[in-house]
């Protein structure tokens, strides 16, 4: 009997409580990176390769619901139910300042200059914060019609995306003028927004409909019905021919981006998968579960016959090689923690 062939994936153990949100930087001289937001309150940032952890954000006292890096992958910010987002220096670990709010904050996002910062939440405001002058008094964007869930920039920061949890759509929004310029029509209210890398397309999800929208004219490309209610969606940034949904059957599929056929179905979570999202060079992509874990998976045929032992999160071969390259410099580098040092935490991934 031929033996059935399963994807291995990466598990990232760590956070206590659900993951809610996965973010990738850009492709750093130091390899690049990966920032998970969870209900435990304590955002954790990985080698984006390998899922080993580098450092834990101690400071905020309830669920973080989103969390980004910058682009150079420098600063680090996470919004939470504890009223504020938070800016953190991603080398150190330490909290740059916090900015408060009135009600929980959902979302936020660095602008791609790196000098703004905008957060979305329960108050149906988008704030813009000037990283420069973080003591300043943010701008204010205030006709939002629903509770904030997502945000996002296109345009070199001259256009802000919108969705809201108890609201139909996502909405555009002129930076200068502070008005709602278009709405991107949906049935159901979108759980996840993402621009694509090249600037092309914005990817939502919403109920069992993944969307691709053309980023510059609005109008629909593309939608795809998925097996299940979806809750995170993502577009492959190399080529943009492939796409992984996820969402509450608690697996990780992937679709062909032209047909909508499904080249695949990564199956391990033991919860809800809330938020997926590839890499920036394709390569891998990573996913984040009620079940508290993340993994990250091979884009490419990377298999193991279903009865063998899997791995843990240590990769092999020349991925190893590059790995322990990306580790020597972080160590260099890098040292995120309260105490300033950096160092294996208990039980952070796979021995």
């Amino acid at each position: 009997m031929e033996k059935k062939k399963v994807a291995v994936p990466l598990v990232c153990h760590g956070h206590s409580r659900p993951v809610v949100d996965l973010f990738y930087s850009t492709i750093t001289p130091d390899g690049f990176f990966l920032i998970s937001a969870s209900k435990d309150s304590t955002p954790m940032l990985r080698n984006g390769e390998t899922g080993d952890w580098i450092g834990t954000f101690e400071g905020h006292k309830g669920a973080v619901w989103s969390s980004c890096l910058d682009t150079n992958a420098l600063c680090a910010a996470s919004a939470s139910a504890d009223f504020s987002a938070k800016l953190w220096d991603a080398l150190t670990g330490d909290e740059l300042h916090s900015f408060e709010h009135k009600h929980i904050v959902r979302a936020c996002a660095f602008s791609e200059d790196t000098h703004l910062l905008l957060t979305g939440g329960v108050e149906k405001i988008l704030r813009v914060f000037d990283l420069n002058r973080p003591d300043a008094l943010p701008r204010d964007l205030d006709n939002s019609p629903g509770s904030i869930r997502t945000v996002a920039w296109l345009h070199s920061d001259q256009t802000i995306l919108s969705s809201c949890t108890d609201t139909y759509g996502v909405r555009l929004w002129d930076l200068r003028s502070g008005k709602i310029v278009q709405t991107l029509e949906t049935k159901l209210p979108v759980t996840s927004a993402e621009m694509s890398r090249d600037g092309r397309y914005i990817t939502t999800a919403d109920g069992s409909t993944v969307k691709f929208w053309d980023a510059n004219h609005f109008g629909l490309v593309k939608s795809y019905n998925m097996p299940c209610n979806v809750e995170s969606a993502s577009l492959e940034p190399k080529h943009g021919n492939k796409f992984i949904a996820g969402g509450e059957d608690m697996w990780v599929h992937l679709f062909d981006f032209h047909t909508g056929e499904e080249l695949g179905c990564n199956k391990g979570h033991h919860g809800p998968v809330h938020c997926v999202r590839f890499s920036p060079g394709g390569e891998s992509y990573a996913s984040g579960s009620e079940d508290g874990t993340i993994r990250i998976w091979q884009t490419g045929p990377v298999t193991h016959e279903e009865n063998d032992p899997l791995p843990g999160n240590g990769p092999s071969g020349k991925v190893k090689a590059v790995a322990d390259e990306v580790a020597r410099k972080i160590e260099s580098g890098l040292h995120i923690g309260r105490d300033g040092r950096t160092g294996e935490r208990d039980k952070a991934t796979d021995a």
